[in-house]
């Protein structure tokens, strides 16, 4: 079969890989009908590199039709049509349990210290091959599908996989009071939903972004959005009588703007051997944190700021005078994809579309054309805000 696959740092390309197998009697095989690129993705193609190795298959938001099942599935057919979550979890252990699937106790990736299994994403989190390939070799099937009907098109449900309730949480970890103020870091794909679920929810959106077309598309759906600039807290702060918001999401993460030094040490690792490129990660490795602490600035006094952007340093240094100060709540984690579905389900397939699903694809390309995209959507270019990828 086709896939993307991982060849270097910002270089990725599609080859011909072995189709995928049923391997456990609990796996199933999805033929991929649609797929996207994620933002996520892009740390695969700038700094995770270390912890890939060439060949392996990217990717984690995918959807498509089951062709075979193994023989311990109960739950799925061939014929199926269904969303794949990008989280592998198992549905019966302690943490999936509690909701708390992107921690579950079977998949955990003890080697590395790290929780559930993922998609396409690197050894530390299980080198599972991705969903940005013709087919997808799914674990744990009976539980790592979402079911959807036949009638609506994919892009009614492809965001189930990851970004539409990465921000359902992130929301949701906010506590924003009813019509209350949120201020929303970032509006690439995960951001954009962050501002329509505030919307849908009846809060005061302020959004920010350096970039025009992902500020005009928040815009269109209900959010006062603002510019990137040195001002932007203190003008948060001035249509907050001078408290800041309720709460915040930061949508960013560690490759936010800002922050040159903390790239340039990015760009040394990456000319680090492996072993010891690994090393300076999993114990000094920094992040790009100005979308944080722009977020811990603009947040009122005993506010929450959540974190639906990835972070991945562990000596990130943060202004903890500060946030005892305000009295911050901090909230953060993978999302638990599973756990928002029945909430989000009803949503995706209202004709009147609350969330705009429809709206947000940017760009759409057969999969031969995914390396072109990934560079495209790393910089910004032509109005990039979200690819969706058919194989």
């Amino acid at each position: 079969m086709k896939a993307l696959t991982w060849q270097g740092r910002r270089n990725v390309s599609v080859d011909t890989v072995p189709d995928p197998e049923i391997l456990e009697p609990t796996d199933a095989i999805v033929k991929i009908t649609s797929t996207a690129i994620c933002g996520s993705d892009l740390h695969l193609y700038e700094i995770f590199g270390p912890f890939i190795d060439s060949g392996d298959v990217l990717g984690h938001e995918p959807m498509g039709v089951v062709v075979e099942v193994g023989s311990a599935v109960t739950d799925l057919a061939v014929g199926d049509r269904v969303v794949v979550p990008f989280n592998i979890s198992c549905g019966h252990c302690f943490m999936c349990r509690r909701g708390l699937q992107s921690q579950c106790e079977t998949t955990q990736v003890t080697e590395y210290g790290s929780g559930a299994s993922l998609f396409g994403y690197t050894k530390l989190y299980g080198q599972v091959p991705g969903g940005q390939a013709e087919y997808l070799r799914v674990p744990l099937a009976d539980y790592n599908h979402i079911r959807v009907g036949s009638d609506l098109p994919d892009d009614r449900y492809l965001f189930l996989s990851d970004i539409l309730p990465t921000a359902w949480q992130g929301v949701e970890y906010a506590d924003v009071p009813e019509g209350g103020t949120l201020a929303v870091m970032g509006l690439g794909p995960v951001g954009q939903f962050v501002a329509r679920v505030g919307v849908h929810r009846g809060y005061r959106v302020l959004a920010v972004d350096p970039v025009p077309e992902r500020r005009a598309m928040a815009e269109r759906h209900g959010a006062d959005v603002f510019d990137l600039t040195d001002s932007v807290v203190d003008e948060l702060r001035d249509l907050t009588d001078g408290r800041g918001a309720d709460a915040v999401v930061d949508a960013v993460g560690m490759e936010a703007h800002g922050n040159p030094g903390v790239s340039a040490v990015h760009k040394a690792m990456g000319l680090l051997p492996d072993a010891l490129a690994q090393k300076v990660m999993e114990t000094a490795g920094l992040d790009r944190l100005a979308a944080l602490h722009a977020s811990i600035d603009v947040v009122r006094r005993g506010g929450t700021v959540s974190l639906s952007g990835v972070y991945a340093g562990e000596a990130d240094a943060l202004p903890m005078k500060t946030m005892f100060d305000k009295q911050v709540s901090l909230r953060m984690g993978q999302c638990n994809v599973k756990r928002w579905i029945d909430d989000l389900l009803p949503l995706v397939e209202d004709p009147a579309d609350p969330l705009g699903v429809m709206d947000l694809t940017t760009h759409r390309a057969p999969l031969a054309d995914a390396p072109a995209l990934y560079e495209m959507f790393q910089k910004k270019q032509d109005g990039c805000i979200k690819v969706v990828l058919q194989p």
